[in-house]
């Protein structure tokens, strides 16, 4: 059996042209380049699903190439240290994962010289924060919100605005601005830096490294929509670039709030340089991933699935109260423009299936060559457990009949879970039916080879008929599984 997922990306050719192209943007300002790095820097789960073949890590592989020269300054919204936000991919908050953005750079040798606080207010979560960081000997600084943002730029290029922010100290010409997730006030941080270095006399200037949307794929092509899908709750809109239009008669795909800040961008840089060098939102950006798709049909079918994924995170988060009727409009909408349904979703129809067979909740996996395997609850196992135990023996071409765990072995920790820790449920979650997999693995040939499979799960599609408990949801995540779940839960 092949299972060889198709690639539709070059991330060979995008790291070469990548890092050329912000060579060159460095070489256009005199002495200085605050560079916003859109979407995730460090493991763009989002990038590699919707184009097969991107690396997760490949923006740092190719900061890696620009390390001499380069710094990194993180920002946080402190709204979203206030309100716990948590990051979707890796179900942590935005504020633990600064501290682990911040340990993966400095582990690589990248120099990380501080992290902003944006739109900031005084609050005990913002300062214990802050307190933590400094701890860890990090550079804190605040910027503030701005009255009439982003439409009144003489009040944001004032004293009044941008002036109110503390100015970043930084040493190298190319500073880097990245964050955990959007909406974390990158590009406010780099304008605002340009306006204190104009005070200071220093020639800087700004560019915007954003993988989505694709600039140069069409406005409703399947990774464009895949990315509105991404941002449903802020809000983001991909449209047609009017400035890049009427400047070069060309079309040009960007979004919303890079539209509606250009003007304050141009009158910024009107204001420090005598003349702006961009002449849209567009001609900021220095994106090579469109140059790099292979094969288009791969990366669009990647990018459909994506968007049925995202409507149901957007159903199941809708039912857990965590969402708007607006946001679960707009997956809807979204859905109907990328022109799919959850039927397209195979394993979704083979879930419910089982669900009807069994008369309990049921799971069901797509495994890279197509074949669909399924799980069904159990006095012992969740129906998760037993999809992933049922998978493993697949990919081991272990007998459907063989027991990969004892009784002896999940009866101890079932009796602990009911007896001791107060659970009403005795089946095993999936983290305690792969820790109970690897001690049979001492003991069972057969256990040893299941194990020895684990990394073959690794962008399989599973669905579950019930929404999972939150062990569960990170162990898929951590294991690279792509999981949606029906909007309801276990009775």
């Amino acid at each position: 059996m092949t299972m060889e997922s198709k690639i539709g990306f070059d991330n060979e050719k995008y790291l070469k042209m990548q890092s050329e192209h912000i060579r060159e943007r460095i070489a256009q300002f005199g002495d200085k380049l605050y560079l916003e790095f859109g979407g995730k820097l460090f493991d763009d789960y989002h990038a590699s699903r919707v184009l097969p073949g991107f690396k997760p890590d490949s923006k740092l592989q190719m900061l890696l190439q620009l390390k001499d020269e380069a710094e990194i300054v993180i920002v946080i919204n402190a709204g979203d240290i206030e309100k716990n936000k948590v990051r979707g991919d890796l179900g942590i908050t935005y504020d633990v994962d600064v501290i682990r953005l911040f340990n993966v750079f400095t582990k690589i040798g990248l120099y990380v010289s501080s992290v902003v606080l944006t739109r900031y207010e005084e609050s005990p979560a913002v300062a214990a924060f802050q307190s933590r960081l400094e701890s860890l000997g990090i550079k804190v600084y605040h910027h503030y919100s701005i009255k009439g943002y982003p439409s009144n730029i003489n009040k944001i290029i004032s004293e009044e605005g941008y002036g109110k922010n503390e100015y970043i100290e930084t040493s190298r010409r190319l500073v880097v601005i990245t964050a955990p997730g959007p909406g974390s006030g990158k590009m406010a941080t780099c304008l605002s830096q340009l306006y204190h270095e104009h005070k200071r006399g220093v020639d800087a200037g700004y560019a915007k490294f954003e993988t989505f949307p694709i600039w140069n794929l069409p406005l409703r092509h399947p990774v464009n929509i895949a990315y509105e899908a991404a941002t449903a709750d802020l809000n983001d809109v991909n449209m047609i670039d009017p400035f890049h239009l009427e400047a070069y008669g060309k079309t040009t795909v960007n979004y919303n709030r890079d539209v509606e800040i250009f003007p304050v961008l141009n009158a910024m840089f009107e204001k420090i340089l005598g003349v702006s060098p961009y002449k849209s939102p567009t001609d900021m950006g220095v994106n090579m991933a469109g140059n790099c798709i292979i094969d288009d049909e791969v990366v669009c079918k990647a990018a459909r699935d994506e968007v049925i994924r995202r409507y149901y995170v957007g159903m199941c988060d809708y039912r857990k109260g965590q969402i708007t009727d607006d946001e679960l409009m707009k997956l809807e909408l979204l859905m109907k423009q990328a022109n799919v349904t959850t039927e397209d979703r195979k394993v979704v129809a083979a879930a419910l299936e089982r669900e009807k067979e069994t008369g309990a909740p049921a799971a069901a996996m797509e495994l890279p060559d197509g074949t669909i395997i399924t799980g069904k609850t159990s006095n012992l196992l969740g129906a998760v457990s037993a999809l992933l135990l049922n998978a493993l023996k697949y990919f081991g071409e272990i007998p459907d009949d063989v027991l990969l765990m004892s009784p002896h072995v999940i009866e101890p920790i079932q009796n602990l879970k009911v007896q001791h820790l107060g659970n009403n449920n005795p089946r095993i979650h999936t983290d305690e039916t792969l820790l109970a997999l690897s001690i049979c693995a001492n003991t069972d040939e057969n256990a040893k080879k299941a194990m020895e499979q684990i990394s073959k799960l690794r962008g399989c599609e599973v669905h579950s008929t019930v929404i999972l408990s939150p062990v569960d949801e990170r162990i898929f995540k951590r294991l690279g599984i792509n999981l949606t779940c029906e909007p309801k839960y276990q009775s």
